[in-house]
Order: C-alpha cells, then sequence, then structure tokens
C-alpha cells in the first residue's frame, strides 16, 4: 500500500489525539485539523522514513511530529503569558492521551503483536469515532478519554447528565456496529 494511503488512515487518530489535548479556550483558538494536515504533509515527504518502520514505530513517531507540530500552534497563542517553567512536553501528554485511548480499547498487552493490534484499533476507533453525531463523539471523548465525570461533560456541554449518559449509550451502540463486538472482547 502506497504511504501516502497508510498514512490517510491515521488522519482521524491525530485529531482525536490533538482534540484530548486541548482545553475549551484552545480549542476554541487551535485548528486542530490544519495541525494533522501540516503533519501529514511532513510524514509523505519524509516517505522513505515511514516506510522503513514497523506499525508501532510508525505511530509512536507520527504521535511525535504531530505533537511538536501542535505544540508549535499553541505556543502562537499562548507566547505572551507563557510560564516555561510550568511548560511540559506535550508529546507525554500525547502518549498519555494515546494510553488512555488504548486502555478504553483494551487491558494491557505487550507482545509486539499485540501492540500493532492496539495501534489498528485506536486508528479505527478514531475513525469510528468520526462517524458518530458530533454531541455524540464529544460526549464519548470527555467521559471515556478525557476521564471526566458526566456532570462534568454535562456542563461542558450544556446538558443535564441523562442527556449525556444517553448520547454516551447511543453513540457506544454506534460504534459497536461500526467496530464488531471483538473491539470490546465481546462485552
Amino acid at each position: 500500500m502506497p504511504a501516502g494511503d497508510v498514512l490517510e488512515q491515521y488522519r482521524e487518530y491525530l485529531g482525536l489525539l490533538g482534540r484530548l489535548q486541548l482545553d475549551d479556550q484552545l480549542a476554541a483558538k487551535v485548528d486542530v485539523s490544519g495541525v494533522v494536515q501540516t503533519t501529514m504533509l511532513e510524514a509523505y515527504q519524509q516517505a522513505a522514513k515511514w516506510e522503513s518502520l514497523d506499525e508501532d514505530a510508525r505511530s509512536a513517531w507520527l504521535r511525535r511530529v504531530f505533537a511538536n507540530n501542535l505544540l508549535d500552534e499553541i505556543r502562537r497563542f499562548r507566547a505572551q503569558s507563557r510560564d516555561v517553567y510550568r511548560e511540559q512536553p506535550l508529546d507525554h501528554a500525547m502518549d498519555d492521551s494515546a494510553s488512555r485511548l488504548n486502555d478504553w480499547l483494551e487491558s494491557q498487552q505487550s507482545s509486539p503483536s499485540q501492540k500493532a493490534i492496539r495501534n489498528e484499533q485506536a486508528v479505527r476507533l478514531a475513525t469510528a469515532l468520526s462517524c458518530l453525531t458530533p454531541p455524540q463523539r464529544e460526549a464519548i471523548e470527555c467521559h471515556h478519554l478525557k476521564k471526566m465525570s458526566l456532570a462534568e461533560v454535562g456542563r461542558r456541554m450544556n446538558r443535564d447528565k441523562g442527556a449525556v449518559a444517553a448520547l454516551i449509550y447511543r453513540g457506544t451502540r454506534r460504534l459497536r456496529e461500526l467496530l464488531g463486538e471483538s473491539m470490546w472482547g465481546g462485552e
């Protein structure tokens, strides 16, 4: 498969990781899809390097490039009020988000083949999340991936807890249809 086609599979995954990094204030200012596009272009320009990596290394390399690009974009908005002593490397936060995503999919796995499967599932999940309605996607991302309580998600979305729970239920049901029960171990 050409590098461009393989890279395209990561577009939604990177977008999801980017959305997980931004608080509400930054989310309104930072164009995550533009950062994803910049990352995809950089990766495509380095196709030879990309194709030489195994699946796990590809994912880590792409996350690192994306984290650097996202950090550059964030710095543009925080340049005057930035406290360099409080700044944490974004690539660590990106890895944490990827870990939360993987944790939601499966329990801990350690073999190279299991890591490759987990990476593939994360990419598939991100793509499936993009097929949900925006409120369902936001509710699931906030609750399951950002670990926000139903009440916190409700405040953020300006909905009551019951409405948020219904969005999560319907969204999760739709994800199961799109991805199959095997993603959740037949739960």
